[in-house]
């Protein structure tokens, strides 16, 4: 099945969305967060502050992120397209290792964003956002993988479980991989058993 190519209008609004993006990262950058207006960011692009609105509604926090249409699908084909033989918990460890602050060795540049985020509530809450919008579609995926009924708990619980990782992580963590390794060992094996087993009181 061919892709239809994207029509005019929507190639401007993207180009519109990127240049948004790039220029509130610049001054978030330059100058912090709570410093940058929407105007700013709109004359930076020449732009009127309603056009602004109108390609990037949920507001400022939602500026330096796209529309999250590519975490999405890209979370998905991390369940669908996974390796012969791959499980679908290792796929899933495999995506969140590529993204944000779980990078093995990021650019300057992805430092400085993933950083910018982190350390930015606003930023990271919206962030969270988006990783919450992939919960259904992500929980659909595994179960549809794992040959479960539709609305299977177990694949939504393991869906939000999984989307919860870079909020518990990022902010928190020295060492972001070594964590985000920890959490998908206890998802793929389960709570390991204690070395000694609490025995039950005598009557």
């Amino acid at each position: 099945m061919s892709v239809k190519p994207a029509g005019r209008r929507e190639r401007k609004n993207l180009q519109t969305r990127r240049a948004l993006a790039e220029a509130a990262l610049v001054l978030f950058m330059r100058k912090g967060y709570d410093q940058v207006s929407v105007k700013e960011i709109a004359d930076a692009v020449d732009i009127s502050v309603p056009t602004l609105f109108r390609h990037v509604s949920d507001g400022k926090e939602a500026l330096i992120f796209d529309d999250g249409t590519e975490r999405r699908e890209s979370i998905l084909a991390a369940v669908h397209e996974r390796r012969d033989g791959q499980t679908v918990i290792s796929a899933l460890h495999e995506f969140m290792a590529s993204r944000g602050p779980f990078v093995a060795h990021p650019s300057a540049e992805l430092r400085r964003r993933t950083d910018l985020i982190v350390s930015t509530k606003a930023l990271r809450d919206y962030s969270r956002v988006l990783w919450v919008r992939c919960e259904a579609p992500l929980a659909d995926a595994i179960a549809d993988e794992l040959g479960r009924p539709a609305n299977d708990v177990t694949s939504r619980a393991l869906a939000r479980y999984v989307l919860e990782t870079p909020e518990l992580i990022s902010a928190h963590d020295p060492d972001p991989a070594a964590a985000l390794a920890e959490v998908f060992e206890l998802l793929e094996r389960g709570v390991p058993r204690s070395s000694s087993s609490r025995s039950s009181s005598p009557s």
